[in-house]
């Protein structure tokens, strides 16, 4: 085995969530990009396969030219460990825009403060200050 990384597929908006990500999360960048190209399957120029690093962790990202009946579940989410509260604030404003709580942000007992949120691609986030 080589290695394993978490995938997140979206369907034409792989390229604004990559940004978002990159400019939301401390330290994440876009690692490469392969996008499609004339008479590809998917539409030239999004994305066909991506790497980023988000907050050092490696996750692949792709566009898929077809349409599926699934989207993102809450039982798979990233978790973030924030250094400060104003760290976290500022990312659990940025994710909650356009975006839904799953737990607002509170102290429930395992952390000073916490927050779940299904951002605005459907993707899930653990927000936590330990």
């Amino acid at each position: 085995m080589k290695s394993v990384k978490p995938f997140l597929m979206f369907e034409g908006r792989a390229e604004e969530a990559m940004t978002f990500y990159c400019e939301t999360i401390p330290d994440s960048r876009v690692l490469d990009v392969v996008r499609y190209g004339a008479g590809e399957n998917g539409p030239q120029g999004t994305v066909k396969v991506a790497r980023i690093s988000i907050g050092g962790l490696e996750v692949m990202v792709s566009d898929s030219p077809v349409h599926h009946a699934f989207t993102f579940t809450p039982s798979a989410s990233l978790f973030v460990d924030c250094s400060s509260e104003e760290e976290l604030e500022r990312i659990i404003e940025a994710m909650a825009e356009d975006g839904e709580f799953l737990m607002p942000p509170d102290n429930y007992g395992f952390s000073r403060r916490f927050a779940w949120i299904n951002d605005r691609f459907g993707v899930s986030w653990q927000i936590n200050l330990p």
